[in-house]
């Protein structure tokens, strides 16, 4: 009895023991949500994407790839950024969300716009990643297409 109690232990701390860290130096990036997969003229579209960094030093960019996939005469990829990251003071062991904001062809002080195909429908997916102070990057993640209606 005891050696298979003995043996359920060292199993059991060996399964602990190899359970990933949710902090990484290198920073994680993972999509949340977008408010619309719809846009017409004049739209916002609002992205939700979660981050974890180990050292809390994400205050650097955000890159953000608009990437048409109907558009052959318009610029296939659209690099809508760099974004700066607010600086903030960063805690170690970071967790949290950034939203990011785009108009779809329309002029909004403050707010970057993002265009489609001139003459028809455009569907669009969005990529990102993130640069911490350090210049680690994140893994590139993809948003749901997005349809800007002409």
């Amino acid at each position: 009895m005891r050696t298979k109690l003995l043996i359920l232990l060292t199993i059991s701390g060996f399964f602990y023991g190899c359970k990933k860290d949710e902090f990484n130096t290198k920073p994680t990036l993972s999509f949340g949500e977008v408010n619309s997969r719809e846009l017409r003229q004049g739209n916002l579209l609002i992205f939700s994407l979660n981050f974890t960094d180990k050292e809390g030093d994400i205050q650097d960019t955000l890159w953000v790839q608009k990437i048409s996939k109907t558009c052959p005469t318009t610029p296939g990829v659209q690099f809508i950024s760099p974004n700066r990251v607010p600086d903030f003071t960063g805690t170690p062991n970071l967790k949290g969300k950034l939203e990011v904001t785009f108009v779809y062809n329309a002029n909004v002080p403050g707010t970057p716009s993002i265009v489609g195909c001139t003459n028809r429908n455009d569907t669009s997916y969005f990529r990102f990643w993130l640069k911490d102070k350090a210049n680690n990057r994140s893994d590139t993640i993809n948003s749901p297409d997005i349809i800007l209606i002409r």
